[in-house]
This record gives C-alpha cells, sequence and structure tokens, in this order.
C-alpha cells in the first residue's frame, strides 16, 4: 500500500517535471520565434535619402513596397540638401539609398557609395550611369526652351540658347537660377563651351534684364500668361499642365535645333550607401526602378525619358532620335561646385 502511493507520487512528480520542461520550451520557442521576426521585419526596411521629390516617385516607392514587403522610409528635401545630410552624417548615416535629381549631386557624396553588381548595371546604359559604377542613371529629362505660342512660333526662336543674348529679347526671358536643374545645365556649358563662353552667355542673358522664378513650374505658367515670352526649363513640366488644363494651354517646348547646353539631357540617378545594411533590398529597389514597369512608370506617368530602351517614351515627348544632344560625360556633370561659384561670381545668385 505505502509503495502503491509512493510510485503515485513519483510519478506525479514527473509529469509535474515534464510539465515545466514543455512550458519551458514552449515559451523559449515563442521568443524565439519573436524575436526572428522582429530582426526579419528590421531586415525588410529600406531607408531612401530623395533629391527628388514626392510627387514625382512617391508612386513607385509605394509601388515597390506592394510589390515586395519591403517597407520603405524617404526622407524628402533637394538633392543639394541631402547630398549635405550624407556627408554631415558620414558613416552614422541611416540611408541605403541616395535618389539623385542630377549627376552633379550624386557626384559630391559619390566616395560614399558601394560599387554595384553587374546584374545591377547592366540595366542601365553606360552612358546614363557613373564611369566608377558607383551609382545608375534612373530617367532623363531634356532642358528646353517653353515658349508662349500666342506671341511666338517655333521658327522665330534662335537656332540654339546662346542666341538669347541678342538685345531682341530684353525683358522677354524667365529662368530660374537657383534650381538644380538649371545649375546643371550651367555645367554641361563649362564643360561643352568652356569657363570664358559659359560667362559670357551668363552676362549676356544678364543684361536682357530677365525675370528670376524659383522653379520650373512658376517659370512655364509665367510663360503661358505673358508675363515672359520663353522661359530656360525641362521639358516635361509643360506636359503636366496640358494634362490638367488641356490643349490650349499656351505655351509649348522648343528643343534647340542645334543642340547645344540648351538641349542637355540630365539623368536622375541612384546609388547604395557603403554602410548600408540592408544591401539586398537596396538593389532590389535599383532593379525594380529599371524594370519595365518601374520605366513605364516614369515614361507614363511623369513624362520623363526612360533609360530602359525598350520602353517607349510618351507620344507627347519629341523622340530622343529626334534631339541634337550634346555629347556630354557623366564625369564632367559632376562639378557642381565649379557652377556655384560661376553663379556667384557673375551675381546671378547670393
Amino acid at each position: 500500500m505505502v509503495r502503491r502511493i509512493k510510485r503515485r507520487n513519483d510519478d506525479r512528480g514527473s509529469e509535474i517535471l515534464w510539465g515545466i520542461l514543455v512550458i519551458v520550451l514552449a515559451i523559449g520557442l515563442v521568443s524565439g520565434f519573436y524575436v526572428y521576426l522582429i530582426q526579419g521585419s528590421s531586415e525588410e526596411k529600406l531607408t531612401i535619402y530623395s533629391g527628388r521629390s514626392a510627387e514625382l516617385v512617391n508612386d513607385i516607392i509605394e509601388d515597390f513596397e506592394s510589390t515586395t514587403g519591403i517597407e520603405v522610409e524617404v526622407k524628402y528635401g533637394s538633392t543639394s540638401e541631402m547630398a549635405g545630410t550624407l556627408l554631415e552624417e558620414s558613416e552614422d548615416s541611416p540611408a541605403d539609398i541616395f535618389y539623385a535629381q542630377d549627376p552633379g549631386g550624386i557626384g559630391a557624396v559619390e566616395h560614399m557609395l558601394a560599387t554595384l553588381p553587374e546584374e545591377v548595371l547592366e540595366k542601365s546604359p553606360e552612358r546614363f550611369r557613373s564611369p566608377e559604377d558607383k551609382w545608375v542613371g534612373i530617367s532623363g529629362r531634356a532642358r528646353v526652351v517653353v515658349y508662349n505660342t500666342d506671341v511666338l512660333e517655333e521658327e522665330d526662336l534662335p537656332d540654339n540658347i546662346e542666341g538669347f543674348t541678342d538685345s531682341e529679347w530684353e525683358g522677354r526671358i524667365g529662368w530660374a537660377p537657383t534650381n538644380p536643374s538649371f545649375q546643371t545645365m550651367v555645367t554641361a556649358m563649362r564643360a561643352v563651351w568652356g569657363e570664358d563662353r559659359t560667362e559670357e552667355w551668363i552676362e549676356g542673358i544678364q543684361d536682357n534684364d530677365p525675370t528670376a522664378y524659383n522653379a520650373n513650374t512658376p517659370t512655364v505658367k509665367a510663360v503661358a500668361d505673358g508675363e515672359v515670352d520663353v522661359g530656360f526649363v525641362n521639358h516635361y513640366y509643360l506636359f503636366r499642365f496640358i494634362e490638367e488644363e488641356g490643349e490650349d494651354f499656351s505655351a509649348r517646348n522648343y528643343h534647340p535645333r542645334d543642340g547645344g547646353p540648351g538641349a542637355t539631357m540630365m539623368i536622375s540617378g541612384a546609388g547604395i550607401l557603403e554602410t548600408s545594411t540592408s544591401r539586398e533590398e537596396a538593389e532590389q529597389f535599383l532593379e525594380f526602378l529599371l524594370s519595365q514597369e518601374g520605366q513605364g512608370y516614369f515614361a507614363e506617368q511623369t513624362f520623363e525619358y526612360p533609360v530602359h530602351e525598350e520602353v517607349e517614351t510618351h507620344p507627347m515627348l519629341k523622340p530622343l532620335d529626334e534631339i541634337d544632344f550634346p555629347e556630354v560625360s557623366m564625369e564632367d556633370m559632376d562639378d557642381l561646385e565649379g557652377t556655384l561659384e560661376l553663379l556667384r561670381e557673375t551675381g546671378v545668385i547670393s
């Protein structure tokens, strides 16, 4: 009788021990799985510093999120602001991607970027990417002269942008010298024409008393409203107005017949920070932007020129093979500081 009671007590003690062990194991498994989930979610996150506005790229970034399941955090600002932030943060920057509006901006931090793998590089034409394989071109924007169709026809415009220094254009020109795109065009001028000729052009335009605007959009609107007759802008701003207001919008683009710096093709670019902790996700993002879906977005939604050769440009745009672009290497386009110095010396910016 005593032995049976003892055995039952022993059995009960074993059951309790086994129960405790099972509970401990279960807690450990659940805790481990929870940690795995947290770690997994942190690895599936991408931080982008964007010099391109949310208006232009937010939708394509959201498409990437929904397609891949990768969470994206974006910090927006001008390209120069974002480049400055990266330089200040240095190795402590949380950024994985720098998405710049132009080669000059991304060139300022190129030493902070990682060399990209061939499978990413091959998706962007060689002429539209970093000579050091640190960034890839994503989309193109052409410099144009937008003109008021109520007072001008294309035939009335000079063969190249240099012709606007003629006194007949006094009081009729709009420009945005503080805008990064304008500054990129001047960088191309310096590469194609040299410093002296570029300085002469700037001074010639100043002699014609141009009206300064803070960006491309108000410049295009001012032309259509008749405040000025012509403006130096990027091509795609016009098409947003036409899409909203219709074909009666009183402005059109002119690609200078003789080409030159006034017809510069500016490339937006993106690269991966050397300090990125999400390198694989960052490469996925670049590949997504350069895929047919991503390039189609830029062609159809933002009216930009795709760099993917198999993606057609928007039918409203002048085909690339009909535009006389100047031959300017991406390496020559990254001397933004030299351009800013020239604009300060000539009194165009302070």
